[in-house]
């Protein structure tokens, strides 16, 4: 069966980086809402700034700082803004794909001295599960014709192309390090290959 997503509702969003549309979209995969965050004219524009962005609830939502992902999410919507046109777009996958429950368990794992990556293999799961069909499909239901992705993540930008998407350049999305999050991106570095510089690692 083919995956496709509908646009059913385009609404405004003034932010503290200026006026965003939100496209909710429905899908034939799953049941989540998975949405599209976009600044400025992106149709048929080419090297349009784009964020793919997992759900983090405790780091989103509840500024946690076991990992980067708040920091990030605040940091692609201020880029986005600078450059004048973008697209965030925020996938329901949380934990890397592994779901909340099984996240908050691997957080345990993790403070009795397990790295993130050996956490999700003990509790029968890959490092990271996430995938993006959704995410291409909806950039070219917004008719971008290729993108810049705001990412460390090299294997993104693999599964993004051989799914379709132009990818033709990245955008570094580096957040300072913090003694609650060193470890985890150290993790990420020398076990994910993510592009993260030594200072921060």
């Amino acid at each position: 069966m083919t995956t496709e997503v509908n646009n059913l509702v385009q609404t405004r969003i003034p932010t503290n980086y200026g006026e965003f549309v939100l496209h909710y979209f429905s899908n034939t995969l799953d049941n989540k809402e998975h949405i599209a965050f976009v600044f400025g004219d992106v149709v048929q524009k080419s090297k349009a700034p784009v964020r793919i962005h997992s759900e983090c609830f405790t780091g989103d939502v509840l500024g946690s700082r076991r990992c980067d992902c708040g920091d990030q999410l605040d940091k692609a919507l201020q880029l986005i803004s600078e450059y004048g046109r973008g697209v965030l777009v925020y996938l329901r996958q949380e934990g890397r794909g592994i779901g909340l429950l099984k996240k908050l368990q691997a957080y345990n794992l993790q403070d009795e001295g397990m790295d993130t990556v050996d956490a999700n293999l003990h509790l029968g799961h890959l490092p990271d599960e996430r995938e993006y069909t959704i995410a291409a499909l909806i950039l070219e239901n917004l008719q971008v014709t290729s993108i810049q992705l705001i990412t460390n993540n090299p294997n993104k930008i693999e599964q993004l192309q051989s799914l379709g998407v132009k990818v033709e350049g990245r955008i570094a999305i580096e957040i300072e390090s913090n003694c609650d999050n060193r470890a985890y991106l150290q993790t990420k570095a020398h076990k994910m290959d993510h592009l993260i510089s030594k200072e921060n690692t």
